[in-house]
C-alpha cells in the first residue's frame, strides 16, 4: 500500500500472502519504518479466503488511513488496452474475453478484481496490463510471418509482457539522465524480458504471443524452433510439451535448478552442467543486446533490472564483457558495488553508453498509473 504526493511517495503496508490453498497459509507484513512483523498462520483454502485476510491485516494496521483507490496488475490486456484503465463492467468483460490468451494469469487477476469491488463497492478500482506499454511496437515487430487469418481471426501477434516493469524502468531511466533516451531495458529475473526504448516509446520487446518467448528464463525455454514443440508433441502429447516447455525448461532444463544462486555457486565450483546454463542464460541475452542495438541505431544506456539483473555480479559482467564495439564498457568496481540508491551508474569513464542498475518497483508504477487515472488523467 502507497501514499502517494507531489514530492514522492511512501510505502505504509506490504505484504504477501504465502500458499494459499494450503493449510500453512502465511501473511508477511512489512510497515513503512521497514520493520518486518511476524508472520501470521492464514489458513486460505483460496483467493478469496485471502483478500478477506489482506483487508482485515488493512484494518488493523493502518486503522483509520482510508483508501482512495485499488491499482491491480492485469496480465493481459490485448489490443484493447493501449493505457491503465478504470474498471466497470465493459472492462471486466474485455479481460474476461481475452483468457483464452492468458489461461493462467487472467482468470485470478479478475477473481482479485471482482472480489476487491464486492468489498469496497465505491472505490475506484483501476486496472494495469503488463501488456499495455508494448502497444506501440510497429507492426513489423508485432506481426508473426504467418497467414493472415491466423492473425486476423485467432489473434496470433506478439504482445509483449512485463510492460509495468519496462514502463517503469524507462521512465526512471529518463529521469536519472534528465532527457528522452534510446534504452534497452532487461528485467532479469526467474522470468526474463528486454526491450527496446527510442525516446520513450517501446518498439520492440523479447517476449511475444506468450512469456515463453525471447530469453532463457529460470524454467521457460525461450526460443524455440516451433518444429521441435511440435515434434515434441506429437511424441508426449501437447499437455506434457506445454509443461514442459513452461516449468523444465530453461536454465532448470539445462541444469536442473532455476535458482540463480546455486547455479552460480556450482558454476564456480567447476559443475559443468550450471555453467552451461549461465553461459545460456548471459549468450541469449548479449544477442537481444545486439539486436535492440540495430533496432534502435544509437544507444544512450543499457538498463538492469529485477532480482537477477539487480543482484547478479557475474550475471552483469558476462553480459556485458566483449561489447566495446557497442559502447559498452562496465567498470568492475562499480558493478560489484553493493546497491545502495535506486539507481546506480555501473558504466566506465570512457564508456559512450550509461550502464544502469535501476531497483525494480512495479508496485509503485501501479500505484501511480492509478492515482493519474483516479485524478483524470
Amino acid at each position: 500500500m502507497l501514499e502517494l504526493a507531489a514530492d514522492g511517495h511512501r510505502s505504509l503496508l506490504a505484504g504477501l500472502l504465502e500458499r494459499i490453498g494450503e493449510t500453512s497459509g502465511r501473511l508477511r507484513l512489512t510497515m513503512s519504518d521497514g520493520s518486518i512483523l511476524p508472520a501470521e498462520s492464514i489458513p486460505a483454502c483460496d483467493h478469496r479466503e485471502a483478500f478477506t485476510a489482506v483487508f482485515a491485516a488493512l484494518k488493523r494496521q493502518l486503522g483509520g488511513i482510508s483508501l482512495a483507490a485499488v491499482g491491480h496488475r492485469v496480465v493481459h490486456g490485448g489490443t484493447a488496452f493501449s493505457r491503465a484503465a478504470r474498471v466497470d463492467d465493459a472492462v471486466l468483460a474485455a479481460i474476461r474475453q481475452l483468457i483464452p490468451l492468458a489461461r493462467l494469469h487472467n482468470p485470478v487477476n479478475l477473481l482479485g478484481i471482482e472480489i476487491c469491488r464486492a468489498a469496497y463497492p465505491q472505490l475506484p478500482q483501476v486496472a494495469v496490463f503488463d501488456t499495455a506499454f508494448h502497444q506501440s511496437l510497429p507492426p513489423h515487430a508485432y506481426r508473426y510471418a504467418i497467414p493472415a487469418p491466423w492473425y486476423q481471426d485467432l489473434g496470433i501477434r506478439r504482445y509483449g509482457f512485463h510492460g509495468t516493469a519496462h514502463q517503469y524502468l524507462t521512465e526512471r531511466a529518463q529521469a536519472h539522465c534528465g532527457r528522452p533516451l534510446n534504452l534497452i531495458t532487461l528485467h532479469l529475473g526467474n522470468g526474463a524480458s528486454a526491450c527496446a526504448i527510442r525516446q520513450g516509446l517501446c518498439v520492440d520487446t523479447s517476449m511475444g504471443f506468450t512469456p515463453l518467448e525471447g530469453l532463457v528464463m529460470g524454467t521457460r525455454s525461450g526460443d524455440l524452433d516451433p518444429a521441435a514443440a511440435l515434434f515434441a508433441a506429437g511424441r508426449i502429447g501437447i499437455e506434457r510439451t506445454e509443461t514442459a516447455l513452461l516449468y523444465d525448461s530453461g536454465m532448470q532444463g539445462l541444469c536442473g535448478s532455476n535458482d540463480l544462486r546455486d547455479i552460480l555457486d556450482r558454476a564456480a565450483a567447476g559443475d559443468a552442467a550450471a555453467q552451461l546454463a549461465l553461459e545460456t542464460y548471459c549468450y541469449r541475452v548479449r544477442k537481444y543486446l545486439g539486436a535492440y542495438f540495430a533496432v534502435l541505431g544509437s544507444l544512450d544506456a543499457v538498463v538492469f533490472s529485477g532480482g537477477v539483473g539487480e543482484n547478479a555480479v557475474e550475471v552483469r559482467r558476462r553480459i556485458c564483457e566483449g561489447l566495446d564495439g557497442l559502447g559498452i564498457r562496465l567498470d568492475p568496481e562499480f558493478n560489484a558495488a553493493p546497491a545502495e540508491t535506486d539507481v546506480a551508474e555501473l558504466q566506465a569513464a570512457a564508456s559512450p553508453v550509461r550502464v544502469l542498475r535501476i531497483r525494480a518497483n512495479e508496485e509503485l508504477a501501479i500505484a501511480r498509473q492509478t492515482a493519474w487515472l483516479v485524478a483524470g488523467g
